[in-house]
């Protein structure tokens, strides 16, 4: 199979699944929480190395810090993700079932139905052509009209047709599953990881890691509020201004817990 044919084969699930709508929200959402929750283990190094014991903090220990949450963040997001996308996907697919289960009966009472109704009128025809017969006292070679449906035919190609569209749904739900759980999963780490980029430089941790690590998280949460804006349609400023508070609070409680 060719990677474009992939490709296409995954966007087909994705439409099937709506899964576009699944992963920006939660790509938003958990890449947020980790933005927020790398803003705290930030600032809480930064009042404890503006304290006097501050000279014993060391860069690689604001990283080990940062990257141990982010981890723990991103495998809770991906291991919950993906027990709870399953169980409401399968309970999805299993509703689906029974309604389909519903229609198939529904359909088969009205083939029925109508089969009865054709029988009766096949049987009052030749009844009528009898009546004639005896009426003009020469026979008539009337060809009997076989119009029986075969009901169980149909209802077969049905399952069949059923049964495949059923697997195509099953395969796109499947998918889906797998791609919200890793969006649930990555989207904290990135979030808690790209503000702890400038403590890899330097041996001796300084103000200015500190300073740089807040212009990355305000960009940070910039970017996600430009990224909610274009899904809402209008607004960038606005869902930017609000996130950039939202750290800036964050900020403002880790600095009063540490005093």
């Amino acid at each position: 199979m060719g990677i474009k044919s992939t490709l296409k084969k995954w966007q087909k699930y994705s439409q099937m699944s709506d899964l576009g709508i699944i992963s920006r929200r939660k790509f938003f959402n958990n890449c947020f929480d980790g933005a927020l929750t790398c803003a705290g283990i930030v600032s809480g190094l930064f009042i404890i190395f503006l304290s006097p014991n501050g000279s014993n903090i060391t860069p690689s220990n604001v990283i080990i810090t940062g990257f141990a949450t982010a981890v723990a963040i991103g495998i809770s997001g991906l291991w919950g993700a993906f027990l709870s996308e399953e169980a409401e996907r399968k309970k999805k697919m299993m509703d689906l079932k029974r309604e389909m289960v519903i229609l198939q009966e529904e359909e088969a009472e009205i083939d029925h139905e109508t089969v009865e109704r054709e029988k009766l009128e096949l049987v009052k025809r030749l009844l009528e052509e009898k009546e004639i017969q005896k009426a003009m006292l020469i026979p008539i070679n009337s060809e009997k009209t076989n119009n029986k449906r075969h009901i169980l035919i149909p209802i077969e190609q049905n399952q069949k047709k059923d049964k495949k569209n059923k697997t195509l749904i099953e395969q796109a739900e499947k998918f889906a599953t797998i791609v919200a759980s890793l969006v649930d999963g990555g989207a904290p780490v990135i979030g808690s990881s790209l503000p702890l980029i400038p403590f890899f430089f330097g041996t001796v941790l300084s103000l200015f890691h500190f300073i740089f690590s807040y212009i990355i998280l305000t960009g940070l949460l910039v970017y996600l509020g430009v990224f909610l804006g274009n899904i809402s349609g209008g607004g960038r400023i606005k869902y930017a201004l609000h996130l950039v508070t939202a750290g800036i609070v964050t900020l403002l409680v880790s600095l009063l817990l540490g005093l």
